[in-house]
């Protein structure tokens, strides 16, 4: 690996190549004392633990086994929480009074890559400057407990039940007579979003929640709907709910086998907790990639939307920071922040059943709250992207753009933070428009920033 170990989402890489046990082990052990020092483990003396689980990958078993290592040998004690969400091993960390929370997962990659996410003692992800301080003490040298000082392992018996029990409690309407068809991606969901949906009274249909290490988002979950939509229809259910590898997302497909994205999903959830008078400060927070539409679409219905970077992780920083309830990502990353510390794809796809259980309106119905805007996304590769704030040249053309588009579209530039490339995206209200003013856009940072051989 080059650059910060760290990206958006926890250190990931390829499997045994990137991620390899030695570094697994070596990251745990430094965050366990980088913590330590910080007076985050542990402070009222006792002996400090962390909860640990992953998704179902195969290199998930030897990297766990070295984060298991790692922790215990810094004199940490590990409850093991197996093949589990990422968003219960947050859930399970304040739960069980823990110091710490480690998933193994990379989420919706493919299955050769891994990774390491860090949870702290309530359930969030670490800060920028704590997952620094754990990098540059990789490799430090360390007085290492012995004896009674070595942390001990065992398993954290019932953590599958308490999660579902956990994430049960955003149901207020039983789900009886909806039909739900869940693509588990053959990943981490598997063995709750099926348990959870049926037990919360919904009938289910369960498509690749067989995980074998192998097959975990191969053709399937929220970044591959082909099947889940398929199914939906052949079944004629009213939802189809898909997942990701480490069910941190939730994407939906209603009964015609129109797909009903992040944006979509926040906009129906945001306008019930608005109609309650639960959504904080009337507000939702997303990032600057949601739709025009999802914007418009809150503004008419009297809520605010704050923008964010590109992350989840910015999402939940803002919510923290202004105390907001509601936000998340047009991926289907979404925090409900009164019931999760991060975002959690099951408790999505059970807030968004019961919101149809309650109003009796079907899903395409609730989505029409906001009409989406198209979007074109054109990636300018092999240019500085440093020079993007500089260029007048560009600055011209996405001037007159904006005029043209006026209230009706929106343009965005976003340089790429590990590659020379810059991305131009557009929303009009035709195709035709947006890709006439994105092209015009990519074509004028092709002329002024086109890197020299």
């Amino acid at each position: 690996m080059s650059g910060r170990l760290f990206g958006t989402d926890g250190v990931r890489g390829l499997a045994n190549r990137d991620l390899t046990a030695e570094l697994a082990l070596s990251l745990a052990a430094s965050a366990a004392h980088v913590l330590g020092d910080a007076g985050a483990l542990a402070p009222d003396g006792s002996r400090p633990t962390a909860v640990v689980a992953r998704d179902p990958r195969a290199s998930g078993e030897f990297l766990e086994a070295a984060v298991v290592a790692g922790l215990a040998s810094a004199g940490v004690d590990v409850l093991l929480a197996g093949e589990l969400p990422t968003p219960a091993v947050a859930y399970l960390t304040v739960r069980h009074g823990a110091s710490l929370g480690v998933m193994l997962s990379a989420s919706h990659n493919a299955m050769p890559d891994n990774g390491i996410k860090f949870f702290d003692a309530r359930g969030f992800k670490l800060a920028d400057d704590i997952e620094d301080a754990i990098e540059s003490r990789l490799h430090e040298s360390w007085d290492r407990p012995t004896g009674a000082g070595v942390g001990r392992v065992r398993a954290l018996e019932g953590a599958r039940e308490e999660y579902v029990n956990h994430v049960l409690g955003v149901v207020t309407t039983p789900l009886s007579g909806l039909s739900v068809v869940v693509d588990c991606a053959n990943g981490a969901s598997s063995s709750v979003a099926p348990d959870a949906l049926r037990r919360a009274g919904a009938q289910v249909v369960a498509i690749h929640a067989s995980p074998d290490g192998l097959n975990i988002n191969d053709g399937c979950g929220s970044t591959h709907l082909g099947d889940l939509i398929a199914a939906v229809v052949e079944h004629g259910a009213d939802i189809g709910i898909a997942h990701d590898g480490d069910a941190d997302r939730c994407l939906a497909v209603d009964a015609s086998g129109d797909v009903v994205d992040g944006d979509q999903i926040l906009a129906i959830l945001a306008l019930g907790m608005h109609e309650a008078g639960t959504l904080a400060k009337e507000t939702v927070v997303a990032t600057v990639m949601s739709n025009l539409g999802f914007r418009i679409a809150m503004e008419q219905q009297g809520i605010g939307v704050v923008s964010t970077a590109v992350g989840d992780r910015y999402v939940l920083e803002e919510m923290q920071a202004a105390g907001y309830s509601l936000g998340g990502e047009q991926s289907g990353h979404v925090v409900m922040l009164e019931r999760s510390t991060t975002g959690d794809g099951l408790l999505t796809a059970l807030a968004l059943l019961t919101r149809m259980a309650q109003t009796g309106r079907d899903l395409r119905d609730l989505a029409s709250v906001m009409t989406q805007l198209p979007q074109v996304l054109i990636n300018v590769r092999d240019v500085d992207k440093s020079g993007l704030d500089r260029s007048p040249e560009v600055r011209a053309v996405v001037d007159a753009m904006e005029r043209s588009l006026g209230e009706t579209g929106r343009v965005l530039l976003r340089p790429s933070g590990t590659e020379p490339l810059v991305r131009v995206m557009v929303e009009a209200p035709s195709v035709e428009q947006a890709r006439d003013a994105a092209e015009a856009i990519a074509a004028a940072v092709r002329a002024s920033l086109t890197l020299s051989d």
